[in-house]
């Protein structure tokens, strides 16, 4: 008697279509998320999506090209972030930057962040992605129309303070600040980065 005929699907791994590729990526994410680019495998995140392992080269040529896809890949777009800031009055930008990243992060329960962050001492296209992501894309063009000197430095440190909160919130989840309140944040943060933006420095 066939499958076919008794309506019974066999058990085993997916074929190699599109929908391999989508388990693989979400398998990846939650991999790497737990253990870093250095401790996932491609066997692990293999066997977690259901998929031959030879599946991770068939469609993204390795570990390092399923980590670009499934970790790298943000799920926003940062010009987007970009034309928030930007708008924000002068003397609410450092609000604005707090509640829009926790707000973005929040809302993907930070995993994308802590894939990243967990993968960036180990993992230099990780790191390089992280300073692209924070100083070129996001805070050098609001330190450009916002900051009247320093800018490479008061952009750096605006990225301390958003890139300490989101270790310290998702990663590390030190508490009371991993659960605490967007407003809470942002009253006790966004003097500090306001004043990198166009407060005296130096």
């Amino acid at each position: 008697m066939t499958e076919k005929t008794t309506g019974v699907r066999r058990r085993g791994r997916r074929p190699g279509g599109a929908d391999t590729r989508e388990a693989l990526v979400s398998a990846a994410r939650e991999v790497f998320i737990e253990q870093g680019y250095d401790g996932a495998t491609v066997r692990a995140i293999a066997g977690r999506a259901g998929v031959d392992a030879a599946m991770v080269n068939h469609w993204f040529g390795g570990k390092e090209g399923l980590f670009a896809e499934a970790v790298l890949k943000l799920p926003f777009n940062p010009q987007d972030i970009v034309e928030i800031l930007v708008a924000a009055p002068a003397d609410r930008v450092g609000d604005t930057i707090v509640r829009t990243f926790l707000g973005q992060w929040d809302a993907s329960g930070g995993g994308v962040f802590t894939a990243l962050m967990r993968s960036v001492t180990s993992h230099d296209e990780a790191a390089a992605m992280l300073r692209d992501f924070f100083l070129k894309f996001i805070f050098k063009q609001v330190i450009g129309k916002f900051s009247p000197d320093h800018h490479d430095l008061r952009a750096t440190l605006i990225a301390t303070q958003i890139v300490g909160l989101g270790m310290v919130r998702y990663v590390a989840r030190f508490e009371p600040l991993a659960s605490a309140g967007i407003d809470t944040l942002a009253a006790a943060i966004a003097p500090t980065l306001q004043r990198y933006i166009n407060g005296t420095i130096t």
